[in-house]
Order: C-alpha cells, then sequence, then structure tokens
C-alpha cells in the first residue's frame, strides 16, 4: 500500500515516501495537533490478519514508546490505517551508519564515539526489559550533529510462530544491495543462539553490537559467506580474522573489546551493555595518553664492544625499570569518580535514598508534571516500581531496618520541601503510621529505632531527637534543614538558614546534650547532606555564589575541601556504607512569567537565571525583581524591566522589595554585616540608606499608601521577629507587633488602617496599625497565602502550589470568590508558582516559576 501526500493517518498527514522495505513503507508527515514534522511506518497488512501478531506489535511499540534517551530514537504514537498498523516517531535528518560504512571502516575516534552511543543507548533499553534483536548498521542512524540513534527498539523484537512450533525473528529493514546481501546483512549480524533459534536475551544485542564494532573499525564485515549456510556456520563456529590483519591501526583494547562481545557463548560475553559502555569509557579516556614504545632488538655483540655494550644494557634496564615503575605508580592511582545514572524521565527527584540492601534504591520524584510519586528501583534494573501510596509522598529517609520515613499528601515549600505529618511505613509494604506533625525534614538513628525531626512551630525551628525533645532551635526566621544522624548516633549535622526560605547559611552539629557548633559558613546556597560512612567529616553540597552546587567535605575540626565539581551543580542525597554515592544533577531555573490582561499564555520576562518577581510600578507597565542567580552576585541584584520585553534596568545591589507609591524608589535589602535597608532610585538620583536602629535581619518591607512610612519585618539580636513601624523623613524603627509576618508586598490596607500579616502558627490575621491586637482573617486555614489588598474590604489570597487557586476575599465575612488559576503551560519539574505577584488593578500578574529538571546518579570513586 503506498499513500500519496496529503493522505491523513489521524492527525498526521502525509508529505513524501522516505524509502521502502520488508517491514513496510516509511513516510515524512505532518502532526497537526503539535506542528511537528514526524516519521511514519506503516507496516505489512498481514500484520493485521493475524490477532495474536499484532497484539504483539502494539505491546512492543508501548515498550519502545516507554523509552526516553538521547541514543535512541523516540517513539511518539501507533495506530492502524486501512487495516494496516503504523508507528510514528521522531524525524532524523543524516544517514544510517550502513551509508558511512560504504566506503570503509571508520576511524578510531569515530568508531568510538559512535560505539559509546549505541552501548548507552542499549544500556537504558536493555535496563527496562527491552532487546533489539536486530541491531545492525541500517538500524543506526547518525544524525546531521553527530549523535547516534538506535531505530526500530520494540518492532525488532516481533516474532511469528512459524510451522512445527519454532520462533523466527522479523528484520526491521533490509539490508542494501542484492537479493543474497540482503540475507547476509540480516544474518551476518545474529547471535548464535538466533541462528540456532534458541531463546535470547539482552546479550544477543551485545553480540550483534561486537559484530558492528568489528565492522567499524575494520571496513569488513566480521561473518561473511558465499550463502546464508556459510554465513550462519562462521557465527556458529568461526572467530572473524584478526583486526591486526586488516592494515588498521586498532588499541590492544579496542580489539579486547570487540572479541569480548563477540564470544559464542553468552555467559562469556559482557554480561550488560552498561559494562560495556563502562569498558569504552575507559578506553576513550586512556586513548589520550601515550603508547608503550615498541621493544629495541639489539644485534649480538662483538668481544671489542661487548663492555659497551652491557653498560648501555643496563641503561636501558634502568631507564626501563623508571619508565615502568612511573606507569606502574599511575596505574596505582585512583581512577577518576564513575557516574552511573539511574533515571531518564522528564521531572524533578525530590529525594533518594540507598535500602540496607545497598542495591535497591528509594525515591520520590514528580515526573511530567504529575505529583510526587514515591517508588523503588534496582541497581542492577532501574526501571522505577510504584510503591502504591495513594496522593503520592514526599521521601524524608530509609531506616537500617528497612522503615521509611515520609510525608504523604503534605504542604509543598520551595526547594522541594514538604511540610506535613511524618509517618513511618515499611518498605515491604502495609499502611502508614503517623508520628508528628509540622515537620519539614527527618532522619532515622544508626539503629532504626528513632528519629530526628525537624518541626516547625509557634513560629521556631526545631531540631528534636528523639522525637519530642528539642536540641536546638532557631527563631525570629530563621530555620533548620536536612539533618542527619552521625553512623555513632552521637551527634546532628545540619544546615543553619537565617531567613526563610533562602538557604543561604551555614553547616553546623549539635550533640546529644544541645552543644552546637559551625564547622563552615558563607554559603550562598546550601542543599543535601550526609556523613561520610566513618563519621569522621560531613559531606555537603554548596555553592559560595550562585546555584551550582559542588559537594565539599568538612571534619570535627572545621577543616573543610572539594569532593567533586560537575558541570550545572549537584545536590547530595545518600551515601552507603561502601562509599558510594547518590546524587542528583539538575537544571534549576526561576522564570518571572507575565500574563498579561486577556491573555492566557505567558511571556518570560526573566533575566538570568533566577529572576524572583517582586512587584509592579504603579503604573503596571514595569516588574520590579530581584536576580538571586550567579549572575546576581552574592548579594544579589535589584532590577526593572518594562513587561513589553525592553532590556534590563541594573538598580543595583540587594534584594528588590516594592515600588514606592509614586514609582520613583524602591526598597531594597542588602545583605552585609550588618545587613542593610536601601531607597534605590528609579531614575536620577542617589541611595538612601537607613538607619536600622537595633534589627539584626529583614525578611520583608512594605510601604505605607501615603508613601511617608514604611512597615519592616525583621529580628532583633535576641527576641523572635515582629513588625516595625519607621519613618521614612528620618528616626528608628518602632516596633509595633510580635512574632507576625509579612512576607510579599502591598499587604497594608489601602487606607494605611490595617496589616495582613501571618502569625506563628500560620494563621492568617489582621492587624490595627494604630493598636489593638491581631485578629484572625474569617474564614482562612493552613495553606492560604497573602497576595495583595484588593481594597479596603478585601484581599487577594492564593492555595495550592501547582496550579495555584487566586480568591479574592471578604476581610468582614470571610467569602471567598474564585478569581483566577495559575498554571504554567508546560508543568514538569514545577515545584512552586510563588510569589504571585498582582498589579493594582488586578488585571496583570506575574509569578515565579520554580523549575527543576533533575536526574539521579550512583557514583563510585569520590574520596
Amino acid at each position: 500500500m503506498t499513500l500519496a501526500a496529503g493522505t491523513r493517518l489521524g492527525p498526521y498527514e502525509i508529505v513524501k515516501p522516505l524509502g521502502a522495505g520488508g517491514m513496510g513503507e516509511v513516510y515524512r508527515a505532518r502532526d497537526s495537533r503539535l506542528k511537528r514534522d514526524v516519521a511514519i511506518k506503516v507496516l505489512p497488512a498481514s500484520f493485521s490478519s493475524d490477532p495474536d501478531r499484532l497484539r504483539r506489535f502494539e505491546q512492543e511499540a508501548q515498550a519502545a514508546g516507554s523509552l526516553n534517551h538521547p541514543n535512541i530514537a523516540a517513539v511518539y504514537d501507533v495506530g492502524t490505517h486501512e487495516g494496516a498498523p503504523y508507528v510514528v516517531s521522531e524525524l532524523l535528518e543524516g544517514e544510517t551508519l550502513r551509508s558511512h560504512l560504504v566506503a570503509g571502516g571508520l576511524s578510531p575516534r569515530q568508531a568510538i564515539d559512535c560505539a559509546q552511543q549505541i552501548a548507552q543507548g542499549l544500556a537504558a533499553a536493555h535496563e527496562k526489559g527491552i532487546v533489539h534483536r536486530d541491531l545492525k548498521p541500517e538500524n543506526l542512524f547518525v544524525t546531521t550533529d553527530g549523535r547516534v540513534k538506535i531505530l526500530d527498539f520494540g518492532l525488532a523484537k516481533l516474532t511469528q510462530t512459524e510451522p512445527g512450533g519454532t520462533r523466527t525473528d522479523i528484520p526491521t529493514t533490509p539490508a542494501t544491495g542484492t537479493e543474497p546481501g540482503i540475507v547476509l546483512g540480516t544474518l551476518g549480524y545474529m547471535s548464535p543462539e538466533q541462528v540456532r533459534g534458541q531463546h535470547v536475551d539482552h546479550r544477543s544485542d551485545i553480540f550483534s553490537f561486537g559484530a558492528i564494532l568489528y565492522e567499524m573499525l575494520s571496513g569488513q564485515r566480521a561473518f561473511r559467506g558465499g550463502s546464508a549456510a556459510d554465513t550462519m556456520s562462521a557465527i556458529l563456529r568461526e572467530d572473524p580474522p584478526d583486526l591486526s590483519a586488516t592494515d588498521r591501526r586498532v588499541s590492544p583494547g579496542m580489539d579486547r573489546i570487540a572479541r569480548h562481545c563477540l564470544e559464542k557463548n553468552p555467559e562469556r560475553r559482557f554480561q550488560s551493555a552498561r559494562d560495556l559502555a563502562f569498558d569504552l569509557e575507559a578506553l576513550s579516556e586512556a586513548s589520550g595518553q601515550a603508547a608503550i614504545p615498541p621493544a629495541v632488538v639489539l644485534p649480538r655483540p662483538n668481544r671489542r664492544v661487548a663492555g659497551a655494550a652491557i653498560v648501555s644494557g643496563l641503561l636501558l634496564l634502568a631507564a626501563a625499570a623508571y619508565l615502568v615503575g612511573r606507569r606502574v605508580e599511575r596505574s596505582n592511582r585512583p581512577g577518576p569518580p564513575a557516574y552511573h545514572q539511574l533515571t531518564y524521565r522528564h521531572g524533578a527527584i525530590q529525594a533518594a535514598r540507598f535500602a540496607p540492601d545497598g542495591q535497591t534504591i528509594v525515591l520520590s520524584a514528580a515526573w511530567d508534571g504529575g505529583p510526587l510519586e514515591l517508588s523503588s528501583t534496582r541497581l542492577e534494573f532501574p526501571e522505577s516500581r510504584p510503591l502504591g501510596l495513594a496522593g503520592g509522598a514526599a521521601l524524608l529517609s530509609v531506616s537500617s531496618r528497612g522503615e521509611l520515613a515520609i510525608i504523604a499528601g503534605g504542604q509543598p515549600l520551595p526547594h522541594g520541601m514538604v511540610r506535613g505529618t511524618v509517618s513511618q511505613v515499611a518498605l515491604a509494604g502495609g499502611a502508614p503510621r503517623e508520628i508528628a506533625e509540622d515537620v519539614l525534614f527527618a532522619d532515622w538513628s544508626p539503629d532504626g529505632e528513632r528519629l530526628a525531626i525537624v518541626r516547625v512551630a509557634d513560629g521556631r525551628s526545631r531540631l528534636e531527637f528523639p522525637s519530642g525533645k528539642v536540641l536546638y532551635e532557631m527563631s525570629g526566621g530563621g530555620w533548620i534543614a536536612h539533618p542527619r544522624v552521625s553512623p555513632r548516633g552521637d551527634r546532628i549535622a545540619f544546615f543553619e538558614h537565617p531567613v526563610y526560605p533562602d538557604d543561604r547559611g551555614s553547616v553546623a552539629v549539635v550533640d546529644l546534650s544541645g552543644k552546637a557548633r559551625t564547622l563552615s559558613s558563607g554559603w550562598e546556597t546550601e542543599q543535601g547532606l550526609v556523613w561520610s560512612p566513618d563519621g569522621d567529616e560531613v559531606f555537603f553540597t554548596a555553592a559560595p555564589a550562585g546555584i551550582a552546587r559542588d559537594l565539599y567535605a568538612v571534619n570535627l575540626s572545621g577543616r573543610q575541601r572539594l569532593v567533586a565539581r560537575v558541570p550545572g551543580g549537584m545536590i547530595l542525597q545518600d551515601i552507603f556504607r561502601d562509599g558510594r554515592v547518590l546524587m542528583t544533577r539538575s537544571i534549576e531555573r526561576v522564570s518571572a512569567l507575565y500574563l498579561a490582561p486577556g491573555e492566557t499564555r505567558e511571556r518570560d520576562l526573566s533575566w538570568l537565571d533566577w529572576s524572583f518577581p517582586t512587584d509592579f510600578s504603579p503604573d503596571g507597565k514595569t516588574l520590579l525583581f530581584c536576580e538571586q542567580g550567579r549572575g546576581g552576585g552574592p548579594r544579589y541584584t535589584a532590577c526593572l524591566r518594562k513587561t513589553d520585553g525592553s532590556p534590563v534596568v541594573r538598580l543595583g545591589e540587594g534584594c528588590a522589595v516594592q515600588f514606592s507609591p509614586d514609582g520613583r524608589w524602591v526598597l531594597t535589602t542588602v545583605s552585609a554585616a550588618p545587613e542593610q535597608l536601601l531607597l534605590l532610585p528609579t531614575g536620577p538620583g542617589e541611595p538612601r540608606r537607613l538607619d536600622r536602629g537595633t534589627i539584626q535581619n529583614y525578611i520583608w518591607t512594605n510601604y505605607f499608601p501615603d508613601g511617608r512610612r514604611i512597615l519592616i519585618c525583621g529580628r532583633e539580636p535576641a527576641g523572635p521577629s515582629g513588625l516595625y513601624v519607621q519613618d521614612l523623613s528620618g528616626g528608628k524603627p518602632r516596633r509595633i507587633a510580635d512574632g507576625l509576618f509579612v512576607t510579599s508586598s502591598h499587604l497594608i490596607s489601602p487606607a494605611g488602617k490595617t496589616v495582613a500579616a501571618v502569625d506563628g502558627a500560620r494563621r492568617l490575621v489582621l492587624l490595627p496599625v494604630e493598636g489593638g491586637s491581631p485578629r484572625p482573617l474569617p474564614g482562612s486555614t493552613r495553606g492560604d497565602f497573602l497576595l495583595r489588598w484588593a481594597d479596603e474590604n478585601n484581599l487577594f489570597i492564593s492555595r495550592g502550589s501547582v496550579p495555584a487557586e487566586i480568591f479574592r476575599v471578604d476581610v468582614t465575612t470571610g467569602r471567598r470568590e474564585p478569581w483566577r488559576t495559575v498554571v504554567p503551560s508546560d508543568p514538569a519539574g514545577v515545584r512552586s508558582l510563588r510569589p504571585i505577584v498582582l498589579s493594582a488593578d488586578g488585571k496583570s500578574l506575574v509569578y515565579a516559576c520554580n523549575r527543576v529538571l533533575s536526574d539521579l546518579y550512583m557514583v563510585e570513586g569520590l574520596k
């Protein structure tokens, strides 16, 4: 069946044919829904006449569609057209590997590069239980940018039952050439077990890979005879000619790898494509070293020069001994760390931990825009298996007894945190048992009996061990994160952050008597902390500037060292007792996404990697934001940008908070020693520094509507955080309330009479500015976030993380009306949409889209 241009297969419109073969015809087509070009392979109509074969096709195509790897051609869809099944995949630009081999073999560098990519793609498929069974140069595609893609996974595994009950592999594409070439092209890459019609597994693909590798290196096929029978006999009984006989310079290491793949007995081959990829990687790294010089053959000496020859020989022996000694010394040095990728899906990993056996890994992650899901995986077969907890759960810790500490259905917070009730559940299954409320973090003791927890209560962050016994606490906006109990159970290490939710801070340790001390300080961002297996050091991931975290270690005397650095940064997750490390490598960004009046799709008004929006100008035409990433510097940068996307204007150093009512000034806090509060001019003028009085840390500030005073949420050296009023004409801040917080702008009512705030129990309250006690906002519940006043009688609040619902609330009756729902067009990896900033007229909004896309790695060889 040949399809004409314009023929429609569901949402796909045929553009032109690309090729044909024994497994059907391939077309270029247009996907009308996603506006992209795709490749469609229409399989022979004979498939539809065999229901069992058609069912297997659908199953295999679905399995292939689950693969997501840069070295595997993506499968998008399957369907049928006039009784013929078809499969939709990504459209590739380039040529098959066969086309590259027409002129002979590849250079050693090209061969090893292609081989590494093929092995990595095979490893990803095999780890999902998918075997290709028809790997050959025709099914390997080299794109124009040098990426190798494995084609037709799933289709290659289709089998049919022949009379007599034998199974015959069906090739997915024909080889080029005459009819004998077609047969030999397929047979020439089959494994011995395929030729015999025996059951095959992933090691059959490794044999086929070896045949391809041999051909890339030598320019000749590993197995080729005058007939199909001759080729099958060679596969079963003969070894291919030595690569050294091909007049090509092939390293002994590459020759060894090829021959190890081509072992007749599957038990003697590489047992996994992952191991094969590791060997190729190691060979690639070593290929830059100088080769061992050839041996020197000396002529037989005569008596007259015998003495000189002996001396010369001794000198040569000494030199050789020196060189060999240097080589042995180098070989004994520890090699570079090995990074083994364990996940390949699109989303964010919240936490990952080793189980007690060291081979099982438990992780919680939000994939493809879905909710957090708790799952487990095995190192030898990293396919995640959901643990079946309804509603998802955040992982906190795994005990030595196989018990999990989790938070199910908690409240999402910045930096991937979840606040809620911590529960205990067995890895083997069962119902969770609740332990403690208002928990952010938890970690099991080495014996698996007790939990160290970080609890938030009454505006204080408390480290408890065991639960209920306070070892250490922070007040006034500070918070404790990532506690880990030492291997001996005598200390707890943790991060200490002075201002919530900023993750700047220090590494600290506290003993069981409550004596705490700081081990390392001055970090711009800290996430991920674990003790070394011997308990002598604390490993942690942090950055002195920006958000690209590196791995450091510090001992109990405060001696610090850099352990590892990777592009883009990492977050430490766990360390097993044998030194293996779990870490996530993430792409993390905060974008300022703007929704103009009447529009439903966002405009990105971000500048660099961490653009944190805080306010609109009074006319709604200019956005105020704080650049907090590497480009923003250690003290951040206050910035302006018009909503039409005009270039960014840098106002100065610090965290921009709010425009003045006339738009001429911007309130800005600068992290320094001590912290400073500045007024930065939006036009001509000089910055003004305000008298800080006794305030040590600034949490947030608000202009009063009259523009002559500001409201400060801050903390003094001793005592809880509170609210202050400061006159801009001069004078020190005056404290008006204890234990209340404001964490966004425009929380003073338009008449300047009432402040909307949050108390220590996270309840929304209304405070009279001129005196009086705060009263609860009617109808508010935990999980409500203040946005701004709409008018003197109504507030805008939001609820939920992703998506976020915005309500208009009557402050007298508590009646709330749905106003808007905010959800990004691409929710994958989005952790939160806060803050949400509304314009004065409520017609425009901008929100901070905190997106993290991460992959999990197991690392060996870190010291």
